[in-house]
């Protein structure tokens, strides 16, 4: 990732992640699973540190009474992947969580005072992703139990973020049921859509954990994880590559797609993976005149001495 500007280098496009569970039942460990190990830096996000990711979390499970490997969770019944380490950042937890607040951070309309590490610091250069999953149906998902997303709304901020130069790229990915009816409805340039189901299907879970008894990850998101799993910071695979594992076969579901013609800054089969699911970036020379050197015989005691206020005795010797 990259889009710091040092002298006169400047990077090219940087990636940025809103990861987002809205359910609170005994349901969602794998809806929290999915969001969680999406989320994480190094199972699936090489490249992308916690700065750049936003990690919204309705409930933690982790702390859970039934919970028997207390303040840990695991993406698979084997339990070798521990995907909410010690030192996790969850950005908006519990009641922050609500479909509002979502619309805000995409849109930056957040109140003044917000810390930077609650913000999605995007612009032109930024490449998205949005990642979401929870319960939902036809053109809603649910937030808390208490309030739903509407699918018209999201596309609404997508708009928003597209008139505002909140992204140069945007993958949006949703696991719910009815997934397709969230994704039909975005009319926005160069945002790539994909549910995992279509209108009037459900998204169905890959295999349980016994002894907790429920389900620890969906289907769609298991085999998206098993091709991640394999990708590294310099992958040449390609976002098509991604979607050929979308067997209805094995998700048991058919994955819905954006109108891909709105897509227009590239083909799909040219998108590298690493553009949103993190990457080492290259950097490219803009002509904006030479980087003056500093004076010469400018020293860091000359720099030193140059803060020490006028009313104050000047010393002779510096202890260095």
């Amino acid at each position: 990732y990259s889009v710091k500007r040092l002298g006169k280098f400047r990077g090219v496009h940087r990636s940025e992640r809103v990861c987002c569970c809205p359910c609170l039942d005994n349901t969602s460990p794998p809806h929290l699973t999915v969001v969680l190990t999406s989320a994480s830096p190094t199972t699936s996000s090489p490249g992308i540190p916690d700065s750049h990711i936003i990690l919204m979390l309705s409930d933690d499970m982790a702390c859970n009474p039934r919970n028997p490997t207390s303040a840990q969770i695991f993406n698979n019944r084997d339990r070798h992947v521990q995907i909410y380490p010690d030192d996790v950042e969850v950005d908006y937890r519990d009641s922050e969580v609500t479909v509002e607040n979502f619309f805000r951070v995409l849109t930056d309309r957040l109140p003044e005072g917000t810390p930077r590490s609650k913000r999605l610091m995007s612009d032109e250069h930024s490449n998205i992703l949005v990642y979401l999953t929870g319960h939902g149906g036809d053109g809603f998902l649910k937030f808390q139990d208490t309030e739903e997303m509407n699918a018209m709304e999201l596309a609404d901020v997508f708009q928003q973020m597209h008139e505002k130069k909140r992204y140069n790229e945007l993958l949006f990915m949703i696991d719910t049921c009815q997934a397709g009816s969230m994704v039909l409805p975005i009319k926005s340039p160069n945002i790539i859509g994909v549910g995992s189901s279509t209108v009037g299907q459900d998204s169905l879970s890959h295999h349980g954990d016994q002894e907790i008894g429920v389900y620890v990850i969906d289907r769609w998101t298991y085999y998206t994880l098993d091709f991640l799993e394999q990708v590294r910071p310099n992958s040449q695979a390609k976002l098509n590559e991604l979607f050929r594992v979308y067997s209805t076969a094995d998700i048991r579901s058919t994955p819905q797609y954006s109108n891909l013609k709105l897509f227009q800054s590239r083909p799909i089969n040219k998108i590298l993976i690493t553009d949103f699911f993190g990457s080492v970036r290259q950097t490219v020379l803009y002509n904006e005149g030479p980087v003056e050197p500093a004076p010469v015989g400018q020293t860091l005691e000359d720099d030193l001495l140059m803060l020490v206020p006028a009313n104050l005795e000047m010393v002779t010797q510096l202890p260095f």
